[in-house]
This record gives structure tokens, C-alpha cells and sequence, in this order.
């Protein structure tokens, strides 16, 4: 293992054991086994060494998410993505503040991914007809929400960290966003121009029409896109 491994490793470990989630660059360089300026010289300062390990958790969480099989049910994905979240949020809970709360000086760089992770469940809860709204749209309210209420839990004395906070707040924001589950003994409700539009973008998007050139799909999903975003009267 190389220097910067080893200081990555030991400023975790004192990370995750620290009482206040606060760690010094001396008790990581003593931990490590390396002069405090062998710090500096890989991680630029102290501020460079917390986004190393931000990451470090983001390579954590998003190995997990990789992992994960879909289903043939998208929502239940959606729904399972979330408990993940707030999962590796109650067990990480200092490296989780570092990767989602602000205060470092560059963002963790695995943060496009995550995005990218749950747009694709979206995008499929989107083709399935279950969205009502734009897909970027739904993915900032789901991370908004999903971090946020993770925040909440994680700022809570331990012995009040539950995660049945996390599926109240889950269950009342994907109601929000997505169509009641079908029920075959009920009418079907009549569909909404954003939520057809959202479907129809995201069926495109999975097989896109031939019979369109190029700049008549992108005019197309120009149109679907703002019909998304419009309200019916």
C-alpha cells in the first residue's frame, strides 16, 4: 500500500470513530505512519485530504449501487435506491456529511454519477408510464429529498436515528411524482399532457425512431421537453 493509500485508509478509520466527526492532519499522519507533510505534498492541505475521502466514500456507495440488479420493477428500484441512501448515511454518518453537506472547497467528484445512477431508474420508472413529471426535474427532487432527509436523521442523537422517518419522507415525495399503482378494480385516471410527454421522451430515448433525421428527433424532444414542464389548465 502507498503513502497516499495509507493516509486515505487512516483518515477514514479516524473519521468514522471520531466522536464529533472532526480529525487533525497530525493523528492521521501518526496513524499512517508518514510525516505530516507527506500530507500536504499528496493531498495539497486539509481541505484536499476530507474531498479525497468524500470520494473514497462515493467509491463505497456507488460500488453498491452498481451492484445492484433492476428489476422489472422500476419503482420498487426507486424505492430500494432511496433505503440505500439512508442506509450507508446511518452507517457512514461523518463520511456521508462530507460527501453531501456543503463546506469543502471542490465538490466530491463522484457526485455526476450518483446523479446519472438514479436518472437511469427514472428513466425507466419514466418508459413504464409512472412518471408525471420531467425526468431532471424528478431526479433533483428524489436527491434533494433523499439527501436531505439523510442529513436530518444523521445530525440526530443516535439513539433517534430511525429510518422510518426516511419512508414516511420517501413514500409522500415519490406520491408526488409518480402515478397511483395500478389497480385493476378502478378506472384508469385520465393521463396529463406532462406526464405523456415525460413517457413518450423517455420511450424515444430508449428506441430512437428512424423515420426522424437527427434534427427532427432533437426538435421532438425539444417539444416533449417543455410539455414536461407546462401545467394542464
Amino acid at each position: 500500500m502507498n503513502n497516499g493509500s495509507r493516509i486515505l485508509e487512516a483518515a477514514t478509520e479516524l473519521l468514522e470513530s471520531s466522536p464529533d466527526g472532526e480529525i487533525s492532519t497530525r493523528g492521521v499522519s501518526e496513524k499512517a505512519g508518514v510525516q505530516q507533510p507527506v500530507i500536504y505534498r499528496i493531498f495539497g492541505d486539509k481541505d484536499g485530504l476530507l474531498t479525497a475521502v468524500a470520494n473514497h466514500g462515493f467509491a463505497q456507495y456507488l460500488a453498491a449501487k452498481r451492484a445492484a440488479v433492476p428489476t422489472s420493477d422500476p419503482v420498487a428500484d426507486l424505492r430500494r435506491g432511496w433505503d440505500g441512501h439512508t442506509r450507508f448515511a446511518l452507517e457512514h454518518p461523518h463520511v456521508y456529511r462530507l460527501m453531501y453537506a456543503p463546506g469543502l472547497a471542490s465538490a466530491p467528484q463522484a457526485v455526476g454519477e450518483a446523479h446519472e445512477l438514479l436518472r437511469a431508474v427514472l428513466e425507466r420508472v419514466a418508459q413504464a408510464g409512472r412518471l408525471t413529471i420531467e425526468l431532471d426535474r424528478a431526479a433533483e427532487i428524489v436527491i434533494a429529498a433523499n439527501s436531505g432527509v439523510a442529513l436530518a436523521l444523521i445530525t440526530r442523537p443516535e439513539t433517534h436515528r430511525s429510518a422510518e422517518l426516511s419512508v414516511q419522507v420517501r413514500d409522500v415525495v415519490l406520491h408526488s411524482i409518480l402515478t397511483p399503482e395500478p389497480d385493476a378494480d378502478s378506472p384508469s385516471a385520465p393521463v396529463a399532457v406532462p406526464q405523456a410527454a415525460t413517457t413518450l421522451g423517455a420511450l424515444l430515448r430508449s428506441a430512437r425512431p428512424e423515420s426522424f433525421s437527427r434534427a427532427e428527433r432533437e426538435l421532438l424532444a425539444e417539444w416533449l421537453t417543455r410539455l414536461a414542464h407546462s401545467t394542464n389548465p
